[in-house]
This record gives structure tokens, C-alpha cells and sequence, in this order.
């Protein structure tokens, strides 16, 4: 059984008889729930200082307030490491499973996931505002070479446990496993740089992501967002372009390239490798609803969902290639 399917049928059978709407699920929690998304948040900022000084300098311009887009998590699509083990945290809190995404090259699945309808903080910013989707990736072990899955299985089975701990673990900024050996992590970065970045960063966020049309000064334009944060000394990702275009024209997105941070393996070799960036995602008004007055827009008018395409690019911002690209 497909991720997709297992996880729709998981929250097929926990839904009472007569169905259940997602507020019902949130009641009560959202105040908690908040705050692991805001450790999760700070474990994020704390290790990427481009992340942490890029929402600085864009709040300088936007009187403090800023709206995620999505959350990102990577993950080990196996022995229930996989998509699964993050899901779980945000379908107890009233996420709802939306669509699955396939990169076969990068031998990669995705799945993303909506929050609950009807929790609207109209003037609150970052995580006290709008909550944000969820995009959890996992890398499809099954596919790799033997000696990845070896590596992978190794930490996997060693971990005790941890995928039931997966959120737990992104708030702490902790890994579930022990650090691997250096000539593992560069065995895994020879054969995928998505497997090598998800051992040494576990289940911490991979990117947040800043809604720019919810941004109310002229950065709301993506194209002018992206020439403000280059202005200001920030690298972006250049693969396929620094904008990355849906192919119906209405979903835009753009990232920086990650952080790199010493990172001390198990045989005691440090050595510098990739951590997290931040994106920016600018989602126009579908076309049924381009007469709306600007004010009457709402977030539900415009393009939902991800794009492979996009996606597949956006992947890149923690490669080497990025990473020790000079800047024109």
C-alpha cells in the first residue's frame, strides 16, 4: 500500500461515524500545538543564521509581520521512518492529507498536507498566524544501492524507536540516531545528497517558507522579493532559474541556498556539511476569481498545492552545487 493511501486510510478509520470536521480535532490543543511549532521553528533559526537574518530584514519592511506558506520535512522511507512518522503529529492536530508528488529521478515521494479549516489568526504573523501546510518528503530506500540501504538500516535499526518521536525530535533539533561515520555520510552523498542531508539533520525542518502575497509592502511580488533578498547579500538557488514557475503560471517560488555548519562525526572527523534554507512561495488568484477586489481576496481564491517541477528544483538548495556556486 502506497504512503498516500495508508495515511488516507488511517484517518479514514480514526474519523467518527457521521464524520468529523478538522476544527474539532484542533480544540483544545492549538495552544500546544503552536508551541512545538515554534521550538521546531527556533531549533530551525538557531542553525541557520541566513534563515534567521533574511525573516529579520524582511520584517524590517513589513512592520514585524510574516506568513508561513508550508513547513518542509525530509525523511527515510522505511521500517516507518518514512512520510508516516511526521504525518502522525500533524493529523492528531487536524491536517488533512492532500496530494502525492513522485520524483523518480531523485527516487523521492512526497506528500503534503492542509491545516485545519477555520483556525484564522487574521492579524497574528509567523507561527501565530495562519498555520501553514505541511510538505514531508521521504527517500525511497527500497530503490537505492545496497550499500545505502545498509548505511540507512544501520541508523534506522539502532534508533529505538525514534519515528514515534519524530516531532519531538524536530523541536529538540536532535537526531533519533546515533551521528553516522564520515565515510558513510560521503557514501550516501555520492549516491543522493537528499539521503546524506537527512542523516545528519534527522527530522529537523528543511525549510520554512514566507507567504510573499500575504506580505503587505511592495515585497508581496515575488520577483521584487527575490531582487530585495539578493540586494541584501543572500544567495539563491539557481537551479532552473531563481524563479521557479508552475506550469499554469499561478504558483512562484524561489529559496536561498542552505546554511553549512561543522558537523562532528562518529569517528570524530568534523567536517562542514549542509543544513536548512528558507523559501519564498507567491500563489496567485485562480482565474474563476480574477474579478474579486483585491481586498476580497482570500488565501482559498488562489492556486493551492505544489508542483513537482518546482519542487524537484527547490530539492537542489542543499546540493553541493549550490552550496559552493560563486555568485555572479
Amino acid at each position: 500500500m502506497s504512503t498516500y493511501k495508508r495515511i488516507i486510510s488511517a484517518v479514514a478509520s480514526s474519523t467518527p461515524q457521521g464524520g468529523s470536521d478538522n476544527k474539532s480535532s484542533f480544540q483544545g490543543g492549538e495552544s500546544f500545538f503552536r508551541s512545538v511549532l515554534a521550538s521546531m521553528e527556533t531549533a530551525y533559526l538557531n542553525r541557520n543564521p541566513t534563515a534567521k537574518a533574511v525573516l529579520e530584514v524582511v520584517r524590517s519592511v513589513e512592520d514585524d509581520r510574516i506568513c508561513y506558506d508550508h513547513f518542509a520535512f525530509r525523511t527515510f522511507g522505511v521500517n516507518g521512518y518514512g512520510i508516516d512518522s511526521m504525518a502522525s503529529f500533524f493529523l492528531d492536530f487536524g491536517y488533512t492529507p492532500r496530494e502525492e508528488l513522485r520524483f523518480p529521478a531523485k527516487k523521492l515521494r512526497a506528500l503534503w498536507f492542509s491545516p485545519p479549516k477555520n483556525v484564522i489568526h487574521e492579524g497574528g504573523s509567523g507561527i501565530g498566524g495562519p498555520l501553514p501546510r505541511v510538505f514531508i518528503s521521504e527517500l525511497l530506500v527500497d530503490q537505492m544501492s545496497p550499500e545505502t540501504q545498509e548505511i540507512i538500516r544501520k541508523y534506522i535499526e539502532v534508533s529505538g524507536g525514534g519515528n514515534k518521536h519524530a516531532a519531538l525530535a524536530s523541536a529538540l533539533g536532535s537526531l533519533t540516531w546515533e551521528k553516522p561515520l564520515y565515510s558513510e555520510f560521503q557514501q550516501l552523498a555520492r549516491e543522493s545528497e537528499y539521503a546524506a542531508w537527512t542523516i545528519v539533520n534527522g527530522y529537523a525542518l528543511n525549510h520554512v517558507t514566507i507567504s510573499t502575497h500575504q506580505l503587505k509592502s511592495h515585497l508581496k511580488s515575488i520577483k521584487t522579493l527575490d531582487h530585495f533578498i539578493e540586494e541584501n547579500g543572500f544567495k539563491l538557488n539557481s537551479e532552473g532559474g531563481i524563479l521557479k514557475v508552475s506550469p499554469d503560471g499561478l504558483l512562484l517560488q524561489s529559496s536561498t541556498v542552505a546554511d553549512s555548519t561543522p558537523f562532528t562525526f562518529s569517528d570524530g572527523a568534523t567536517e562542514v556539511v549542509p543544513c536548512s534554507y528558507i523559501e519564498f512561495a507567491e500563489r496567485l488568484v485562480l482565474p474563476q476569481y480574477n474579478n474579486l477586489p483585491e481586498e476580497e481576496v482570500k488565501e482559498y481564491h488562489r492556486r493551492d498545492g505544489f508542483e513537482v517541477g518546482n519542487a524537484d528544483k527547490i530539492f537542489e538548495s542543499t546540493y553541493k552545487e549550490q552550496l559552493t556556486r560563486k555568485v555572479a
